[in-house]
């Protein structure tokens, strides 16, 4: 998700003209070793935020259960409309046309509804249970036609909610169908590459946005973290993290799960300390590579407090492995049909994706380049941009 200067940030999307494949993925920059080093072994790292398909302003806004059901309707029929069995073939183009061994996938969305209508309250048990869109099966089947390519490592369950729904533009506030969202994270390997991977681990932050449903229920946002320990062509072991910080930290008097209120960027860099501090998924013997929707840069903010994040993962020690040029987010736009939808690629202005590691003597940058700023097939791929390196390890 991206931020933006303006109320609710990138994380209020919950709950054509085609140009060829080849304009999908074309922009790089290169980057010449240092003299002397080791370059036996590269690793092909991407990172790729999807987009959920929706702009969830409306339903975070509501303020009753009749403006809540209509705003849930006008979400998921925001989500058809982004099609996301069409942008999947443009998403797998962009990673076919640059093979990385390892993909990290932020907003890996899994919609389901249900024909039943029944109030849901968190935490109460969900009865939404038709997938109507898996977004990392539907990519896989694109990425894998005709041949296996791609595996899925593991995915990272966070924010899950269901809503009732008026879908079929009923009168005010009826519910024809419940809604459910469920946010995810995961990591893809690619098959007989050489791409070795074990003690896969995940899990959630433990400081969270927790905005307040309809002024009464507070809803903690979960966000989290995969890691994988791999070797890849017989390198040398390293640790892949996948994560995506929370993108709706973007104004004063945010509320969190600790019961606080807080400004601009403290969630987001308190989610970041928890994966350097002492026994946290980004430490130990092991060089870390980190991927991801950091929803933060240093050299890129948009106001004060976006830097807050990435300028604490510097403090730690990482360095980036990825090109600012061009940048990669985010298109303003909530639909992503083109030319209709009124994304263009002068939007993508800031830089929130990243490639990282803590091992900047060891792990070098050969070459980066930016994928998806260009339409395909009359849709935008993702309001994100993709970034993928090329990185060597001794």
């Amino acid at each position: 998700m991206k931020f933006r200067g303006r109320p609710w940030g990138g994380w209020h999307r919950w709950l054509g003209f085609a140009l060829p494949l080849a304009a999908v993925a074309s922009v790089a920059i290169t980057v010449t070793p240092a003299s002397g080093a080791t370059s036996k072994h590269t690793v092909r790292v991407m990172t790729r935020n999807l987009y959920l398909g929706a702009d969830l302003t409306p339903a975070l806004q509501a303020t009753s259960f009749s403006q809540l059901t209509d705003a849930a309707g006008d979400i998921f029929n925001q989500v058809e409309q982004n099609d996301f069995p069409v942008r999947a073939k443009g998403l797998a183009g962009e990673i076919l046309k640059t093979s990385p061994d390892l993909v990290g996938l932020q907003e890996a969305a899994i919609w389901r509804t249900s024909s039943t209508c029944e109030l849901f309250v968190p935490p109460g048990p969900y009865t939404a249970t038709h997938v109507a869109y898996d977004y990392v099966k539907l990519l896989l089947a694109q990425l894998n036609k005709g041949k296996r390519r791609y595996r899925v490592v593991a995915t990272e369950p966070e924010f899950d909610f269901e809503a009732e729904a008026n879908t079929d533009g009923g009168p005010a506030g009826t519910c024809n169908e419940d809604v459910r969202l469920t946010m995810r994270d995961a990591i893809l390997a690619r098959v007989n590459d050489g791409v070795q991977v074990k003690d896969v681990k995940k899990g959630h932050y433990k400081t969270l946005f927790a905005p307040k449903l309809l002024g009464l229920i507070s809803v903690p946002v979960d966000r989290g973290w995969i890691s994988a320990d791999v070797s890849v062509r017989g390198s040398r072991w390293f640790r892949l993290i996948d994560t995506h910080l929370e993108s709706y930290d973007d104004q004063a008097n945010t509320p969190t799960n600790q019961g606080t209120e807080v400004g601009n960027g403290q969630i987001r860099e308190a989610q970041a300390k928890e994966l350097i501090q002492k026994g946290g998924p980004a430490t130990g013997k092991l060089p870390v590579i980190l991927v991801g929707d950091l929803n933060s840069d240093t050299k890129t903010p948009l106001k004060p407090g976006d830097q807050l994040a990435d300028q604490a993962l510097l403090n730690a020690g990482f360095r980036e492995r990825s090109t600012y040029k061009p940048l990669s987010c985010c298109l303003d736009t909530n639909v992503l049909t083109f030319p209709a939808g009124g994304g263009m690629a002068s939007q993508f202005n800031h830089k929130v994706d990243h490639i990282m590691t803590n091992d900047p003597k060891q792990i070098e940058l050969i070459s980066s380049t930016i994928t998806g700023r260009h339409p395909v097939n009359g849709f935008w791929d993702s309001d994100h941009a993709g970034t993928f390196s090329v990185l060597t390890l001794p």
